[in-house]
């Protein structure tokens, strides 16, 4: 599971970037926000790639997903993007836990069908 998570975070990482760019054009918006806000959310970004599997990653993860999808309100592009990442962070989770499971019972299985003495 932490692959396939932690590839989508990554890619969040640079979406993330080229949105705080894009939002940078709107004259609402300080530069200082924009990168505030973009800075903190591709840290966090990063650093959910190594939490994935402690407790609260996975959740973690989902909160990421919402703020993606509500920076929609600032470049409208994100509501499809977020959409899209919370789509391939669920498959990352989803296939990522079945794959585990898979690879935990072929070990089990493995380590029971092995001679003693090898």
């Amino acid at each position: 599971m932490r692959t396939l998570c932690a590839s989508t975070l990554i890619g969040e990482f640079f979406v993330i970037g080229f949105a705080g760019l894009v939002a940078m054009k709107d004259p609402g918006l300080s530069t200082g926000t924009v990168w505030t806000v973009s800075g903190v959310a591709m840290v966090l970004s990063i650093l959910l790639c190594g939490m994935i599997t402690r407790p609260g990653g996975v959740q973690l993860g989902w909160a990421l997903q919402i703020a993606l999808i509500a920076s929609g309100v600032f470049v409208p592009t994100m509501f499809f993007m977020g959409a899209v990442f919370a789509a391939l962070w669920w498959a990352s989770v989803h296939y990522g836990r079945k794959i585990d499971e898979a690879k935990a019972r072929f070990s089990a299985e493995g380590s029971q069908n092995s001679p003693s003495g090898v």
